[in-house]
């Protein structure tokens, strides 16, 4: 909150934490309870006059009001003047103490009153979007099964510490992160993904805190403590990154935070017209009714609120968003780089052919490849070998960047890499249409002697050329970012809908395409935070995909989708485009309500009252608004194996 707000005072001796005010109800947020006392009794007064009461029974009412709905802000307010601070509660403190300066105990309390409710509504709505975000700590189950000593344990999920051997039934949420060491099994992650189809795992397979187990029992090697799972790391991470502000939120409070002296300035400059000519008592009326007028407390939680709201919202669908700055850049962006392993495409290569020359076979070339990738953890090494029968005895195996490997076979020289490092003659006619039909293609060497080519593909996500095809009919413009060979990227961005693709890029030189793309618009790069960092950090928003439970990819990238569906790409950019607009919309009428009511409160058409009600009500109003940017539809959200429609074109 804005401190030219002034709405979000510290509360120094109150003992309450940040986990005891995010659990408060609506009738538990004390502003909201004091302005429920303070309304009754200024209707009590209101009845009490209209029925002829006297002054002595009426004026008491209205002074108790005026009390209980003036705790709520004035002893935060003296305590930020004396910190030399003042804000929007300094303005309402003046503006009561002058009304009851004049007499006018029943505007005073009513300035009082309205002000407490837009204090505890605005209370109320930051508080309700932040526990929605801690709900999220909820899907930890309240104990967890381990075996200790060969038996079944029950203890609390904080006691749990790294090593632990976790038993999960079926239908049991994991307490925590871990590894699974025995069970096949199927789990929901929806919670935390925002992706509604299970997920299959087995031996060895990463599993997360909060995820729901299917059919099969598990067990399962704790990998992270409670306070430190994926889940609290999510959580924290928001948390921490909600208050990074936007060049929305920053121009606000640059102007609340200017309006605040010039008003009291203005409003002595007022009270000084008027001893000058001779009409005290009215011009000091109209400085205190344009000192209402004139607060900036509605601009000053415009942005606020909306973010808050926003990105707590985006949290619940599998979307890490890091704050309004990350959020209002989203919102512009116009132009979409994807890079293609792991996010247009699987990461799940597999071989789909192989071209053998004399008298070698397919399982002999396939054998050699697996003996000089056996040690090799690169995607296509762990195509070649789940496609090889066995694996020849090949060793001396040595790494060449950027080309491939050699090895000793038999005493022979073998080499496997890519066209160009070994000659592809005499099967560069099958090389090319290798790469034509989209597959990355790797030459074996025997001896100086070619005697094969592996065409390795990696298949396209199935919802790949849906949203490219959304984000093109709603304006963006797409490219495609790859290290791979022109021919291959060529055929994978045409099969995806692209046609601007980037080939033969290493990881600087994706990040000075970044640079040329953001010469022409708002560039986010799309990528899997490891490979691609350069480039997530170089472009106007860093997008990771499939960053759960991948601290590189959450740290690198601005905006984090936690699952492997790129259906969340659409979602998020039309989700952040409509929060920007809510933000235009709410600093707008914050604006015009103040550009409005200055000159009709210094001219005398209206009074403490007409003012103060317009002036919360239209604080209401923008809270109201703000909140909206967290309400999204999860039953929308999942349905991504429909067809879903294009977002509205970008302007």
């Amino acid at each position: 909150m804005s401190d030219a707000c002034g709405c979000s005072d510290e509360k120094p001796g109150t003992g309450e934490t940040e986990e005891t005010e995010e659990a408060v109800g609506f009738w538990q947020v004390r502003e909201v309870r004091a302005a429920a006392v303070s309304g009754a009794l200024l209707l009590a007064a209101w009845i009490a006059s209209l029925a002829g009461a006297p002054q002595w029974l009426t004026l008491p009412l209205e002074i108790a009001a005026l009390l209980v709905a003036a705790w709520t802000f004035v002893p935060s307010t003296l305590r930020r003047l004396l910190k030399g601070k003042i804000g929007v509660g300094t303005l309402m403190t003046i503006a009561a103490a002058g009304a009851v300066a004049l007499g006018q105990y029943e505007e005073a309390a009513m300035l009082a009153f309205l002000y407490a409710i837009s204090e505890g509504l605005e209370e109320y709505s930051l508080a309700k979007t932040r526990r929605g975000l801690r709900a999220l700590l909820d899907l930890v189950p309240a104990e967890a099964t381990v075996i200790h000593n060969g038996e079944e344990v029950t203890v609390d999920p904080a006691a749990l510490v790294l090593g632990d051997r976790m038993v999960v039934r079926p239908g049991e949420r994991l307490a925590t992160d871990g590894r699974i060491l025995t069970g096949r099994t199927s789990v929901d992650t929806s919670a935390l993904t925002g992706e509604s189809v299970p997920v299959e795992v087995g031996p060895g397979s990463e599993v997360w805190a909060g995820s729901i187990n299917g059919t099969g029992p598990l067990e399962v090697e704790v990998t992270s403590t409670a306070e430190n799972n994926s889940l609290a790391r999510i959580v924290h991470i928001v948390e921490a990154e909600q208050s990074r502000k936007g060049p929305g939120q920053r121009l606000a409070d640059s102007i609340a935070s200017k309006l605040v002296p010039g008003i009291l300035i203005a409003a002595a400059l007022i009270i000084g017209f008027g001893f000058i000519v001779g009409e005290p008592l009215l011009w000091f009326e109209r400085a205190l009714v344009v000192l209402v007028a004139a607060s900036p407390c509605a601009l000053a939680i415009s942005v606020p609120v909306t973010v808050v709201a926003s990105v707590g919202a985006a949290s619940r669908m599998g979307v890490l968003i890091k704050g309004g700055g990350a959020l209002e850049t989203l919102g512009k962006i116009r132009t979409i780089a994807l890079d293609k392993t792991g996010t247009l495409t699987r990461n799940k290569p597999a071989v789909i052919d192989v071209a053998t020359t004399g008298t070698s076979t397919k399982e002999q070339v396939l054998s050699l490849a697996a003996g000089l990738e056996a040690r090799s953890e690169h995607p296509l090494a762990r195509a070649i070998l789940a496609a090889a029968v066995d694996r020849a005895p090949v060793t001396d195996v040595d790494a060449v960047p950027g080309a491939g490997l050699t090895g000793l076979f038999e005493g022979r020289t073998v080499r496997l890499g890519r066209p160009g490092w070994i000659d592809a003659e005499p099967l560069a006619d099958e090389v090319r249409r290798m790469q034509q039909a989209g597959a990355t293609a790797v030459l074996i060497e025997d001896d100086g002697q070619v005697i094969g080519a592996i065409a390795v593909r990696d298949e396209l996500r199935p919802e790949a050329r849906e949203v490219i095809a959304r984000l093109t009919a709603s304006g963006y413009t797409t490219a495609m970012l790859t290290g791979d060979n022109t021919i291959t990227a060529n055929a994978l961005g045409k099969e995806a809908g692209i046609t601007e693709v980037h080939a033969d890029l290493r990881p600087e030189d994706k990040a000075d395409i970044i640079r040329t793309l953001q010469g022409r618009a708002p560039t986010a790069m799309v990528g899997d935070g490891v490979n691609d960092a350069p480039a997530l950090a170089t472009a106007d928003t860093g997008i990771a995909m499939g960053a759960m439970g991948t601290d590189v990819a959450i740290e690198t990238a601005d905006i984090a989708l936690m699952g492997e569906d790129l259906n969340h790409l659409p979602q998020v950019l039309g989700h952040a485009r409509r929060t920007r607009s809510i933000m235009l919309q709410n600093v707008g009428l914050s604006l015009l309500l103040i550009t409005v009511l200055i000159p009709l409160a210094l001219v005398g058409a209206l009074g403490l009252a007409a003012v103060v009600l317009i002036h919360e009500l239209a604080e209401i109003v923008v809270i109201a608004n703000g909140v909206r940017a967290g309400r999204i539809s999860r039953r929308t959200v999942l349905k991504t194996a429909q067809p879903v429609p294009a977002l509205e074109p970008a302007s």
